[in-house]
């Protein structure tokens, strides 16, 4: 194929070119088109495969000419893509039988220099799980794990205690599907039931009768009651209180183990685990500073605008749910300069680390991404995904290759300190002598809820692609991703199973 190719524009790393494919070679793939068809065709008069070209023309020349220009494109494309090392930004223009014109803009992807990781001086801060952290979080466990006993007769329902009801609701004087229940338990004060339900069983007793007047939200999912005032006639079957649950043997069987010990081991081995997440997160922080401050090259506009929105989008989101969304939201508008440095810095530790793996043979195998198997059907069918996945992973390893590199001292600490030195990273600010990168983390300021999420959200940490085989067309880029620390450590309050499934399954559930 004879394609003509001009370049229209070349500043920085912007190009653009015009690409002219002549007419001819368009009506020959629709000439080669119309064969592969022919046997295909049937038409009344006409033997199978023996319908005349110009006729299948007539019938299908316009999906035939469409599928032939674009695959005109595709190649010229393709091609100027493998002399370009470019990333493609298509507007075409056709009419039958003229030249077909492509005018493709691109971003060319920098020349990283040679990386400079030589001398690159780490500080391992480590810390041991201890046994009062132990404690604490077994006492949590425990606070959430409620020991449900018998209430004292005549017992007043109060919030906290559990209410086992069996209950028949009417809408205008008539049941209706899903509102007639037994032995539902009702946590008083859990707010697991639409408004007012649980209100006016306060004060309940064991063997009562009542007759609850509510009115179902504007929201609930069931549209034949939805907005409708509703009564529901009460029988308390019994009332419980919530006992001390004490951490002990029995306490440790009751979760399935055979020993306190054992739930112990498991709680110190979660911490360890955590605490070891720390200190790695601790440990790269230290080392994306180090790279950032190191190296500065142009990056393509493109990828950082679509970072920047990435960051603006999620601290969007993150503000929108803060007690104060308008002030919220607009501190992320005021420092939207500052997040588009940050998503500056990840591009270029994207496209840094990208370079570093692909110069020292980094790879992510087959066998380390079927480790993560519970993506790996969706994987098969989607090879996008199968890019997002092997990001991460090929990161973590180039990040454990420069880790081998560096000269790395070793310190003990308290989980206090250690959390203490991260948040000060993600509050620094920065300045002459301070040895950080000036474009990293956002500077301390008194912010809301949702701006102090907003910091640690748009903290500066690059998921490198892999450098693998890329088809032409799909050039291989760096994907900033955020890299998030891990989460403390903390029991989580267990819902109780019983009241959770009869609101969901029976109960007028709060929408």
């Amino acid at each position: 194929m004879s394609i003509k190719t001009v370049e229209t524009e070349n500043e920085g790393l912007k190009r653009a070119f015009m690409l002219t494919i002549p007419a001819k070679d368009i009506e020959a793939r629709v000439d080669q088109e119309v064969k592969r068809l022919a046997p295909q065709v049937r038409m009344p008069g006409f033997r199978p495969g023996k319908v005349p070209p110009n006729l299948i023309k007539k019938m299908h020349g316009d999906a035939i000419q469409r599928d032939a220009l674009q695959g005109a494109v595709q190649e010229g494309v393709q091609q100027l893509l493998e002399e370009q090392k470019v990333r493609p930004e298509l507007d075409q223009k056709y009419e039958p039988g003229k030249d077909a014109e492509v005018r493709v803009r691109v971003e060319a992807l920098p020349d990283v220099p040679a990386p400079k990781t030589d001398d690159l001086k780490l500080e391992r801060l480590t810390v041991e799980a201890d046994e009062k952290a132990i404690d604490e979080q077994l006492a949590q466990l425990a606070n959430t794990a409620k020991n449900w006993v018998d209430a004292p007769k005549n017992h007043a329902a109060k919030a906290g205690d559990l209410v086992t009801i069996d209950y028949a609701g009417s809408v205008g004087g008539k049941p209706f599907e899903g509102g007639t229940g037994e032995d539902m338990a009702v946590e008083l004060g859990s707010g697991n039931l639409i408004p007012g339900f649980e209100e006016q069983l306060t004060g309940v007793k064991a063997g009562d009768s009542r007759e609850l007047k509510v009115t179902f939200p504007d929201d609930y999912p069931s549209d034949a009651v939805k907005g409708k005032p509703a009564i529901f006639a009460v029988t308390v079957k019994d009332v419980k209180t919530a006992a001390e649950t004490k951490v002990d043997e029995d306490f440790a069987k009751a979760l399935g183990l055979q020993s306190l010990e054992q739930l112990r081991g498991l709680v110190r081995e979660q911490q360890q685990q955590d605490l070891n997440g720390l200190t790695r997160t601790h440990m790269k922080r230290q080392l994306l500073d180090q790279l950032a401050a190191r190296h500065d090259f142009p990056v393509p506009e493109s990828m950082v605008e679509a970072e920047f929105q990435n960051i603006m989008n999620q601290l969007r989101h993150e503000a929108s749910h803060d007690a104060d969304p308008k002030a919220a939201l607009e501190e992320v508008e005021k420092d939207a300069s500052e997040y588009r440095h940050i998503a500056e810095r990840r591009v270029r530790l994207g496209l840094l680390l990208s370079e570093i793996g692909a110069a020292n043979g980094v790879e992510v195998s087959e066998q380390e991404m079927r480790a993560r198997d519970a993506f790996l059907r969706y994987i098969q069918q989607e090879p996008m995904a199968a890019a997002q996945l092997r990001a991460p992973l090929y990161e973590d390893k180039v990040v454990d290759f420069l880790f081998s590199k560096a000269d790395i001292s070793d310190r003990t600490g308290t989980r206090a300190e250690l959390e203490a030195d991260l948040e000060s990273e993600e509050g620094h600010v920065h300045g002459p002598g301070c040895g950080h990168d000036h474009v990293a983390p956002v500077k301390a300021k008194k912010a809301t809820a949702a701006k102090k999420k907003a910091d640690k959200a748009a903290e500066p940490a690059p998921k490198a692609e892999a450098p693998a085989k890329v088809d032409a067309a799909k050039p291989k880029v760096a994907k900033p991703v955020k890299d998030t620390a891990p989460k403390k450590a903390a029991a989580k309050p267990a819902k109780d199973a019983a009241p959770a499934k009869a609101a969901a399954k029976k109960a007028p559930k709060k929408a």
